[in-house]
């Protein structure tokens, strides 16, 4: 993967980006890519780590309901679910330029817990538009996603996924967990594409994540930078 660094005030590298030392050794090897086209704001994006709110309505219908949101209701498909508990946090200096998010999966059908589908995912964004989705499964391995978010244009993004995976194990494996995370980020871009962007938003209790990966996010805008309409000089969001 080849990444370049562009400040619009052209200022040099702020920080280096990790490498991934699986990747390296080759111990984790390449298992296949998505690539998406997404109407909004970059910032939309890497904010849905911190809307941990959504995960139960949008995430929990079974990806066999596929991505269409309006079939993923069908009771056809009711006897499964997938149960989420996230927690999304910014860190600390020297690394104020990431967050984490520890993300637990598991899966019940017909009420019942199904142990074999239980996922634990360390998700590590580094600047704006990279994320690392470390996935550990019992059973099934160890492996990463690494998603980029590239902006085209002002409010288009293209979104690509890479899925690399313990070469021991079964292309099948990562094969089926990227299909699976292809359809659970397709929901997210359907809502995407549907939206508009409030700098402003009014938001309850249960949404305080929102507002605190919105003032992470904005260390990453200068005055130059093109960002949401809002009241010039005010960033208190």
């Amino acid at each position: 993967m080849l990444l370049l660094w562009y400040h619009c005030d052209g200022t040099g590298p702020a920080w280096a980006v990790p490498e991934q030392p699986e990747i390296i050794t080759g111990d984790w090897v390449f298992r296949g890519q998505t690539e998406h086209f997404v109407d909004a704001h970059i910032q939309e994006i890497p904010e849905n780590a911190a809307d941990t709110a959504h995960l139960a309505f949008l995430h929990g219908p079974a990806i066999l309901s596929g991505s269409d949101l309006r079939y993923t209701k069908s009771r056809l498909w009711d006897f499964m679910k997938h149960v989420w508990k996230a927690e999304w946090q910014p860190e600390p200096e020297p690394h104020r330029h990431c967050s984490h998010m520890q993300l637990q999966h598991t899966a019940t059908i017909f009420g019942r817990r199904f142990p074999l589908l239980d996922l634990s995912v360390s998700a590590r964004q580094v600047g704006p538009g990279l994320v690392f989705l470390i996935f550990k499964h019992a059973f099934l391995g160890h492996g990463i996603i690494l998603q980029t978010v590239t902006p085209l244009e002002p409010l288009l993004q293209n979104v690509v996924h890479k899925i690399y995976y313990q070469k021991n194990v079964p292309a099948i494996i990562p094969k089926f967990i990227l299909r699976a995370e292809c359809i659970q980020f397709e929901r997210d871009v359907t809502i995407w594409n549907n939206k508009q962007y409030l700098p402003r938003p009014l938001l309850v209790c249960e949404d305080a994540g929102i507002q605190k990966h919105r003032r992470w996010f904005a260390q990453f805008y200068s005055e130059r930078s093109t960002r949401p309409s809002v009241p010039k000089g005010d960033l208190d969001w």
